[in-house]
Order: structure tokens, then sequence, then C-alpha cells
């Protein structure tokens, strides 16, 4: 067996050990770090396929900002638990169903593919260009508009995450813009005569 092919067989199974854990974690920080373990060996498999940008953006882009946010706003929400736990035995029948669909759309995927396999068509682009140029001119001509559309839901992801640990606690003194923008300098600032030897009051 060439090194190569040990090499692709270990990324593989690590990875696949370390999706199936996040999704049977029972703690949610134990999820996300084996998160950013998937796309560790997500980033090793790139790299054997000559893809180093790919690579590159996994592990900068995915493990160094999402993946940690991620566990930021993990460890600071306050999860309850047992409350999740009452409601997994509720709706374990709809997850359950919805589950065997998207199972069952995927086995049909690749039966359809196996027997019929679809030729991709493949971007023809000028000699000597880099991995990133290649991607770069690609991503956006071709595929601009998913890519903003990306972007987007990436934003709408952002600003959840921001509603989800925005506390209001009472009894806190809190930044109000719109009353030190409209303060005048009369309300601000008060000019004081004092004599020599004399404190302020």
């Amino acid at each position: 067996m060439a090194v190569a092919t040990f090499v692709f067989y270990v990324f593989s199974a690590v990875l696949v050990f370390a999706s199936l854990m996040v999704i049977s974690a029972r703690n949610s920080v134990h999820s996300v770090l084996f998160l950013i373990l998937c796309f560790f060996n997500a980033a090793g498999l790139f790299l054997l396929l000559g893809a180093e940008y790919l690579a590159m953006t996994l592990v900068i882009v995915y493990v160094g900002a999402v993946a940690v946010l991620f566990l930021f706003v993990v460890m600071m929400l306050d999860v309850n638990f047992d409350e999740l736990r009452e409601g997994f035995l509720r709706y374990l029948p709809i997850g359950l169903t919805v589950a065997g669909i998207f199972f069952a759309e995927l086995m049909m995927a690749c039966i359809a593919s196996i027997k019929s396999p679809v030729t991709t068509k493949v971007v023809a682009m000028a000699g000597g260009l880099t991995n990133t140029q290649a991607i770069g001119r690609v991503l956006y001509t071709q595929y601009a508009y998913l890519f903003q559309v990306a972007g987007l839901i990436l934003l709408v992801a952002m600003v959840g995450a921001i509603v989800l640990t925005l506390r209001y606690r009472p009894g806190v003194r809190r930044q109000k813009i719109s009353s030190q923008l409209g303060r005048k300098r009369g309300r601000s600032v008060i000019l004081v005569k004092l004599k020599p030897g004399e404190g302020a009051p």
C-alpha cells in the first residue's frame, strides 16, 4: 500500500469517527471540539488532493474563526440539559422520520450515481494559474450569487448567536449612545472661578 493511500484511509477514518461524535456527544463543548478535529482531517484530505488553498481555508477560517466562535457561544449559553433530555423523547419520532428521509435520499443518490455516473463539466482554465487564482475566477464569476447567499446565511447565523447570548439584567447601568450624543455643553461643563488657595467645591 502506498503512503498516500495509507494516509488517506487514516484521515478518512478519523474524519468519519469525529463527525459521528459531533452528533452523538452528550456535552456540547465536546461536540465543537470534535468538529474542529473534523476540519483538521478534512484539511489533510485536501492536501492529499493538491488543493492547498482549500486546506488552509479550512484551518484558518473554519478552525481559527468559525469553530472557535461556536465554542465561545456554546460556553456562554446557559443550556439546561434536563430540559433537553425531556424534549428529546418528545421529538424523537419526528427526528427519526426526517433522518430516515435524508438517509433514503442519500442512498438513492448513491445508487443512481453508481448505475449511471454523471460526467461533470470541468471549467477550462488558462495554464500557469495557482489553485487560489483558479478558485477565485470560478467563485467570483460563475458562482458569484451563490457566494453572496452563503455570506448572507453566515451573517444571519452571527446575528442569531448574538441574540441568543444577549442578556438583560435589572439594576445594571448600560450605555445610552443617544443620550450621550444629545448632551449639551451647558449640562456637562461647569465653569468655576476659584481664588488662590481655595479648592473646588
